[in-house]
């Protein structure tokens, strides 16, 4: 593999493992009954409708999977999504057995 591959390979992975993340973080609000863009406005009041989320909600059905809390912060956290993380928290702290 020459450089130009690899960095296109790198970049696409990482863009691959950024959905998963999206997709982590919106089913994780759907099991809590959330809503994911009030989440990340809250996050990041000055951006806008974050359309990785809509794109997610709109191409992909529920998950039957249980997301720990915990697990989500730190992938969140993994891709540099400090705020939403500490939103998360916040969240997170209001369930009772999370």
């Amino acid at each position: 593999m020459d450089q130009q591959s690899i960095t296109e390979y790198i970049i696409q992975k990482y863009q691959e493992d950024e959905q998963v993340m999206i997709q982590l973080f919106v089913q994780w609000c759907q099991n809590h009954e959330l809503d994911p863009f009030q989440l990340y406005q809250t996050a990041y009041p000055t951006q806008g409708t974050n359309e990785a989320i809509k794109t997610i909600i709109d191409n992909n059905e529920p998950l039957d999977l249980d997301i720990d809390s915990g697990t989500l912060i730190e992938v969140l956290q993994l891709f540099g999504n400090d705020d939403l993380a500490f939103v998360v928290s916040e969240e997170a702290n209001k369930f009772p057995n999370d």
